[in-house]
């Protein structure tokens, strides 16, 4: 039987854009309203949000009951910050501050139980023998690497962080931007070249919509505490005329 996390992976390999939300809120309730939109799956930010470790067995377990994958930003690409939440819960990790095709398959091994890597076993909730792996291009390094990191065996995919990659390249402002651009369709154009499942970091679905176009198939399409600020201030806007 198919595990959704493998059922991810094959969608995701197989050239169709699977759709998931970013979450920086705590709570096993968030995680329940956030999947409950019907998203393919939730990445809970423990590198900027506000949730803990303590709070992923909740978390996770609320994401899986609502139908969708959860999947986990670690708070370093340490090899202790990639484990842990295999352990708590999360179905796959999203691995920030990669800097080349080395320590990528680091982080593989890291999320890899013997022989295929050195995870140690002792999971207390939830989540996956082969979870899924993705590692994050924000670096100058990752990006002259990576046709390297493209290559790296057990690796599910590449996710660009614009934000972090524009001040390695220094690519900042908005005069920069139609630059920073071209270097995203860059990465997504040789990804998918390489077979290899890609998304970019978003913060709208328009603007996940225009990276899915160009062949990107890990498509985050919000953040939660974004949406909250942008909904209760519309509201408010519209109540006080």
């Amino acid at each position: 039987m198919e595990t959704r996390e493998t059922g991810l992976r094959r969608r995701w390999a197989g050239g169709t854009a699977c759709h998931g939300l970013w979450s920086q809120l705590p709570g096993a309730v968030t995680g329940e309203v956030v999947a409950g939109t019907g998203a393919d799956f939730v990445v809970v930010d423990l590198q900027h949000g506000a949730a803990a470790e303590a709070d992923l067995p909740g978390i996770a377990a609320a994401v899986t009951a609502a139908g969708s994958v959860p999947l986990v930003r670690t708070r370093s690409p340490l090899f202790p910050d990639v484990g842990r939440p295999l352990d708590l819960g999360a179905r796959g990790v999203v691995v920030p501050n990669v800097r080349d095709a080395a320590h990528a398959r680091e982080v593989v091994a890291a999320a890899r139980y013997a022989p295929a890597g050195g995870r140690s076993i002792g999971r207390l909730s939830g989540g996956a023998d082969e979870p899924l792996v993705v590692v994050m291009v924000e670096t100058a390094s990752a990006l002259d690497d990576l046709d390297a990191v493209l290559a790296v065996d057990g690796l599910d995919g590449v996710y660009v962080g614009p934000g972090d990659l524009s001040l390695a390249l220094q690519l900042t402002g908005p005069e920069r931007r139609a630059e920073l651009r071209g270097v995203l369709s860059s990465v997504i154009a040789r990804a998918v070249a390489a077979g290899v499942p890609v998304g970019v970091h978003a913060y709208s679905g328009e603007e996940a919509a225009g990276y899915v176009a160009e062949g990107a198939t890990i498509a985050t399409v919000a953040v939660d505490t974004v949406c909250l600020r942008e909904a209760l201030a519309h509201h408010l806007g519209v109540a006080r005329g």
